[in-house]
């Protein structure tokens, strides 16, 4: 369980900021997690803004949504610059899908950082492929604080860390569910990579 940063107990304490990265494969929790930690600022009477990649309209258009249904109103942005002028004057700002930002969302949260926020992101760290993806790695590199979260293989049971697709695409940006990942553990993502690299002759075979 993560626990918040101790920020002071004295009113008149300069504000200090610094970037919190939730990351981890898909099913593992991470919006849910986000939207966790977002609550309790608020609850704490402090001044929270939640922003979301635009392209992302897999629940809903504005809302951050987790994959359990718990959800968080938020502004959709095409840019991370536009979460800049956003988010001024915000004690605690969250950021979700990280991964789909380009690598000024590094730039943007460390002068959010700088200028007393606290910033939380969430996000794919590898992507379909166990590639590091996006601005994620840079981002594991700056923060303050790092949560990696984990899923449930659906092969073996074991802990998940890797995105497996089933669906028939090579984008490396595929918005999808359970209809197109499995969470896999190292070992089952390994063998399902290996299959699809098999002629197709041959993983007919395999597979009968």
């Amino acid at each position: 369980m993560f626990i918040e940063p101790r920020v002071g107990n004295r009113h008149n304490a300069p504000r200090r900021g610094w970037i919190e990265v939730v990351c981890g494969s898909m099913f593992s929790g991470k919006t849910e997690e986000l939207i966790r930690r977002l609550t309790r600022a608020r609850i704490a009477r402090q001044q929270v803004e939640i922003f979301k990649p635009a392209l992302d309209t897999r629940y809903d258009t504005e809302d951050v949504v987790s994959h359990n249904a718990a959800r968080i109103r938020s502004t959709p942005v095409a840019i991370p610059s536009e979460i800049l002028l956003l988010a001024a004057g915000s004690d605690v700002v969250g950021i979700d899908e990280g991964q789909f930002f380009d690598n000024s969302l590094v730039e943007v949260c460390q002068q959010l950082a700088d200028n007393g926020t606290r910033v939380i992101v969430a996000g794919l760290d590898m992507d379909y492929l166990g590639r590091p993806f996006g601005p994620m790695p840079a981002l594991l590199a700056t923060a303050e604080f790092v949560t990696k979260v984990h899923a449930v293989c659906v092969c073996c049971g074991e802990i998940a860390s890797y995105s497996y697709r089933i669906a028939a695409s090579e984008s490396q940006v595929l918005l999808g569910e359970t209809d197109s990942y499995e969470a896999r553990c190292r070992p089952c993502f390994l063998e399902g990579m290996q299959t699809k690299a098999l002629p197709s002759a041959t993983q007919s075979a395999v597979t009968h």
